[in-house]
């Protein structure tokens, strides 16, 4: 067993070059490979998606890239790539793949909540939990009690200096890395009482407006060795003014037009269409309030991403009233009630109190990344008391969807994003 173990703590020779050059047409970019100094030692990524993948990370120094026409990155404004030795605060078991691309995930996720404070905490390269409110303490807090569970173990990244009151939640816990832009006086002694804790001071966090819409070339790899190469997802739902009216019109020429979103749901679809640019498709997001509220990701069908989510959603609130009231996640207050009375009428009021709240879902709004084909995904949705759905638009059925949306009662507003937010 110790064997096993060991494997997740071998740093693994990548035996990769120090500068990788891509030449694509009259356009040729240097990459320098990342590694850094630490225990007398030079060491690159500890490992890639798993113990026996060698990986490496490289950052663009040098070139410009002039491909379509189009503005993109240019050199030295890595976030997560140009890492130094310095800004690895405490490197604990020294960063692998997984770590870095949960924290550049989250920067992809925040790039488009600078307007506010704002958290997320990542696992497996989507977000748990990610809120934005008035301090960044509370958008903490929002973030880690939307999936406290999958939370464990997760990479938490902010936009705006960590306080004292965000470094005690982070200490209380188990996470495997913190990024900020940089840390308030007494915060890193809190923090490093985690001593495996990866702690990244990353400033580009607090500039993250400056490349907002400034598309990088994004490579995709084939198992048979071919590459895919693709523009950058850019959102292009900045403000509530660019959602578009949610509109649908059948074969006999019959229009549907949906409610206009409140200003609070139109608030609240714009902060949950921030997240889906980092959610793996085919997904939804039910937020509220500015944070996160169940997030069903990685599904084939859209109806049945929606009960997945729905389906968490129940879960984390049980385990949320669990958790606080008698100190026992939902599992373990499970557990003990197969044998004892107490627990059972502890779980049973668990259970009712989760039903009756529809798993928090009540006043939420939706946001889908892909638009939805019929109308069972809205139906589904509704029937938890959701307010306001956003979603591309596009289907042959909008007119459906929107009829669902004016037919329930109370009326429920749609917009249209006017984009997709696929990511695979």
């Amino acid at each position: 067993m110790s064997d096993l173990k060991d494997m997740y703590r071998t740093i693994v020779a990548d035996g990769f070059p120090d500068t990788m050059t891509v030449t694509l047409g009259d356009s040729v970019l240097t990459f320098r490979k990342r590694t850094w100094e630490m225990g007398g030692e030079v060491r690159g990524l500890r490992y890639g998606e798993n113990p026996d993948q060698p990986a490496a990370l490289y950052e663009f120094v040098e070139g410009r890239n002039s491909v379509a026409n189009l503005t993109w990155r240019a050199p030295h404004q890595g976030i997560v790539s140009s890492l130094t030795e310095a800004q690895m605060v405490q490197a604990g078991k020294h960063p692998g793949k997984t770590n870095l691309t949960d924290v550049d995930n989250a920067c992809n996720i925040l790039q488009y909540l600078t307007r506010r404070p704002a958290a997320a905490i990542l696992k497996h390269n989507n977000p748990c939990g990610a809120a934005w409110a008035g301090t960044l303490a509370e958008a903490l807090e929002k973030a880690f009690w939307c999936d406290r569970i999958a939370a464990f173990g997760g990479a938490v990244v902010v936009n705006r200096p960590l306080d004292m009151k965000s470094a005690e939640l982070i200490a209380s816990q188990y996470f495997e890395v913190v990024a900020a832009p940089s840390f308030e006086a007494g915060v890193l002694d809190v923090i490093k009482s985690r001593k495996n804790l990866r702690i990244l001071e990353l400033p580009g966090l607090a500039h993250l407006d400056e490349l907002c819409g400034v598309p990088m070339l994004d490579f995709k790899s084939l198992t048979d060795g071919g590459i895919i190469i693709q523009k950058s997802f850019v959102n292009r739902i900045r403000s509530v003014e660019d959602f578009l009216p949610a509109t649908g019109e059948k074969k006999d020429g019959t229009v549907f037009t949906a409610r206009k979103p409140t200003p609070q749901e139109a608030e609240d679809l714009l902060f949950a269409w921030a997240v889906e640019a980092g959610v793996t498709s085919n997904s939804v997001i039910f937020a509220r309030d500015g944070a996160t509220v169940a997030i069903g990701t990685g599904e084939q069908d859209r109806v049945g991403c929606a009960e997945l989510a729905i389906h968490k959603a129940y879960t984390k609130y049980a385990d949320v009233l669990a958790f606080k009231r008698f100190g026992l996640s939902l599992y373990e207050l499970q557990q003990k009630a197969l044998a004892d009375a107490e627990a059972a009428a502890q779980l049973e009021a668990v259970q009712k109190e989760t039903r009756e709240a529809r798993g928090g879902l009540a006043g939420s709004v939706v946001v889908s990344d892909g638009f939805f084909p019929f109308r069972d995904g809205v139906d589904v949705v509704m029937a938890q008391g959701v307010t306001a759905i956003a979603h591309p638009g596009g289907s042959i059925r909008d007119w459906e969807v929107v009829q669902a949306c004016n037919e329930h009662q109370p009326q429920v507003a749609m917009v249209y994003t006017g984009q997709r937010s696929f990511k695979h």
